[in-house]
């Protein structure tokens, strides 16, 4: 499969980096809020493009939408309320390892992969209900298990006890203050007599 290693704008062609690497730093990036958002947008665009994004400020909205499609692998990604089952962070050992026993010990450390690959991987790694499984797809898929529908209520405990043990870990949402709110929370504290350390 042909996957993309370049983007077009206004007839010029920008070289992507591919490396799927590259995109899972991008993935955290645009999970941060501790970052605001143009300097986030920045820094995802400039992992991908490099320093044209500064040379042509004229495209940086462009380069932009041609992140967020990249990064979707073309697809249209729809809003879900779903809980994930999967965190590239938490989990890319069990990437690492699955990719190992699926792929004939394919080792991602030692490998330079396009990022479209990486996830089409993912995507075709085992997962068979009849035991033909791979460890990821495993833990996914305790993640995912219903325990309403279990009568025996030792069976449905001792389920719900290894669902605690590989339940992603919840990542605390920071958010910075504006300049505004800061200064508001300072005039605040002087009317209230308050003294900040």
């Amino acid at each position: 499969m042909n996957y993309p290693e370049y983007v077009e704008i206004d007839g010029q062609r920008f070289k992507i980096n591919t490396d799927f690497r590259v995109a899972l730093k991008c993935n955290k990036i645009a999970q941060d809020d501790t970052i605001q958002d143009y300097e986030r947008a920045l820094a995802i665009i400039y992992l991908l493009f490099g320093e044209v994004v500064f040379e042509k400020t004229e495209y940086q909205e462009k380069f932009l939408e041609l992140a967020q499609k990249y990064l979707s692998c073309g697809k249209e990604i729809k809003p879900t309320n779903e809980e994930p089952d999967f965190d590239f962070e938490q989990d890319m050992e069990l990437v690492r390892i699955s990719f190992i026993s699926d792929y004939g010990g394919l080792d991602i450390k030692n490998t330079t992969m396009h990022f479209w690959e990486f996830m089409d991987r993912i995507n075709g790694l085992s997962n068979s209900e009849m035991g033909n499984c791979c460890i990821l797809n495993r833990v996914r898929n305790l993640r995912n298990f219903n325990t309403k529908n279990i009568k025996d209520p030792k069976e449905k405990k001792k389920i719900i006890e290894a669902k605690k043990q590989v339940a992603l870990k919840k990542k605390e949402k920071k958010r910075i203050l504006t300049e505004e709110e800061k200064n508001n929370i300072n005039d605040f504290m002087k009317m209230a007599g308050i003294e900040r350390e």
